[in-house]
């Protein structure tokens, strides 16, 4: 990713942290997925409140062992390994999806397609000329409007480049989505 070598750059020299939803630094401003922590925080209890369970379940019945142990401790690893969200991030021109054990990155001004799959889990798929391909949860960009607009000021750059040809109606309608629950807030304050 051409941005990617500068901003890891920036973040070994301390510029530009994850900690919170916006950090600073000028034109390497990095928006993060501000309900990230949250989930990762009800993934973590519910793995935990599963493990309380199984245990006290043995306990009462007489069927604890550390082989069992072990067993619960496993399955409460898998848990919260299926729960815990990907992190999702964005600067000027890329954004970026983080599972567990891996980093996906696309450059938004080079995007060549956006498919938008219905399901069981919808998943917005972005892929860029070089290569790059990152599949996020749609409701994470409606969630957090600064994501978004991240992505859809770096599609409109694809989009006048030629670059974007598929896609522009499933970005279109995300913004439609936020914009609308935008309005519904403004008019339920009496802002209109």
């Amino acid at each position: 990713m051409g941005h990617d070598r500068t901003i890891r750059g920036a973040s070994r020299r301390g510029a530009v942290r994850g900690s919170g939803h916006r950090s600073g630094g000028g034109t390497a401003d990095t928006v993060t997925d501000r309900n990230w922590t949250a989930q990762v925080r009800s993934a973590a209890l519910c793995a935990l409140g599963l493990l309380v369970l199984v245990v006290l379940l043995d306990l009462f019945s007489g069927t604890f062992t550390a082989l069992r142990l072990a067993l619960w401790w496993g399955l409460a690893a898998l848990l919260y390994v299926v729960l815990r969200p990907a992190r999702v991030t964005a600067g000027p021109g890329w954004l970026a999806v983080q599972g567990l054990g891996r980093r996906r990155h696309v450059c938004t001004g080079l995007l060549t397609a956006v498919r938008y799959s219905e399901g069981v889990a919808a998943r917005l798929v972005l892929c860029d000329s070089l290569g790059h391909r990152v599949e996020l949860d749609p409701r994470v960009l409606v969630a957090d409007p600064l994501l978004l607009h991240r992505l859809d000021r770096g599609a409109r750059a694809a989009r006048e480049a030629g670059l974007l040809r598929t896609g522009c109606a499933e970005l279109r309608r995300l913004t439609e989505q936020v914009d609308g629950a935008a309005r519904g807030v403004f008019e339920a304050s009496d802002l209109r």
